[in-house]
């Protein structure tokens, strides 16, 4: 432990005596996470409007025509026992005849009928409103007896949920390419620094210090970056949220949409500060391994 707060202590100083530098590569990892970390707010936001602003799907279950009141009764019972349903409600076939008697143009259609052509519905209100689970309850329903037909009000979820999957791939690209250029500055930082110290290190060695004990206050070097980089990079989409926060809400409400912009999240927080120090400490690593050796062979 002593070892590690010695090489962490060593790594702040050396981060401290070059500020230009730091703060130009702190500066150039902040802004390459940034970028991600905002798309990975945006789709937060959007995932909001998603599930708050559109309207609930629902499942309409129709039921045979020779299935009587006793029957549409029992699916009903069965509907609200079970567990994926949050809502059911029985539409009896008199109900859906009077309504549709009242339609214009309908009404001697209907008349001339030898009886009633519409059948007891229920509608149904899922708790999960995902298209898979959707999808799966819907296919069960399908082999309840009396059920004539099960009718999926699920493609805005398909469409939503496809909008969703194009951006989450979208920003995982850009995330990994960027990421690549995190790694690549660290790299660079951690090769001038062992080129600075090479005299050191070369002494070092000689007096029998192992790899390990020479190694790990770079490492700490490369982490500090990454940790800096992602605190300068959450602070960034922190101010982009608030300045946007107001005109957002202004044009949301403009299309009767309700939607309050919100940052990132803890989670969101520390994956995206400890990839970065994740990254830095990994752009370190490689960085020795090819350079470290140089002062021993030469």
């Amino acid at each position: 432990m002593g070892h590690h707060l010695a090489a962490g202590r060593f790594a702040l100083r050396r981060l401290s005596m070059t500020p230009v530098n730091t703060m130009l590569a702190v500066l150039a990892i902040g802004i390459a996470l940034a970028l991600p970390a905002g798309g990975q707010m945006l789709l937060s936001n959007l995932r909001q409007i998603a599930h708050h602003n559109a309207t609930k799907p629902q499942i309409s279950l129709y039921l045979s025509l020779n299935a009587d009141r006793d029957s549409a009764t029992n699916v009903l019972a069965n509907l609200t026992k079970h567990p994926a349903v949050g809502s059911a409600e029985l539409l009896p076939r008199e109900a859906t005849l009077k309504r549709m008697r009242q339609s214009p143009g309908l009404k001697d259609v209907i008349d001339a009928l030898p009886g009633n052509p519409f059948p007891d519905a229920l509608v149904i209100t899922p708790k999960d409103d995902g298209a898979e689970a959707m999808e799966l309850f819907a296919a069960e329903l399908r082999t309840w007896p009396k059920v004539e037909h099960v009718q999926l009000d699920s493609a805005w979820v398909k469409r939503i949920d496809a909008l969703l999957k194009v951006g989450r791939t979208g920003v995982v690209m850009l995330g990994s390419l960027l990421a690549i250029g995190l790694i690549a500055i660290t790299f660079n930082v951690i090769r001038l620094q062992v080129m600075t110290m090479r005299a050191e290190i070369e002494v070092s060695q000689l007096l029998g210090a192992t790899d390990g004990y020479i190694r790990r206050p770079f490492l700490y070097f490369g982490s500090f970056l990454g940790i800096f980089g992602g605190v300068f990079a959450w602070g960034l989409v922190s101010i982009a949220t608030e300045t946007v926060r107001t005109p957002v809400s202004e044009l949301t409400d403009l299309y009767g949409i309700q939607l309050v912009l919100t940052g990132l999240g803890g989670q969101d927080v520390v994956f995206l500060i400890g990839g970065a120090a994740l990254l830095g400490w990994l752009g370190a690593a490689l960085s020795l391994r090819q350079h470290l050796s140089a002062p021993a062979n030469g």
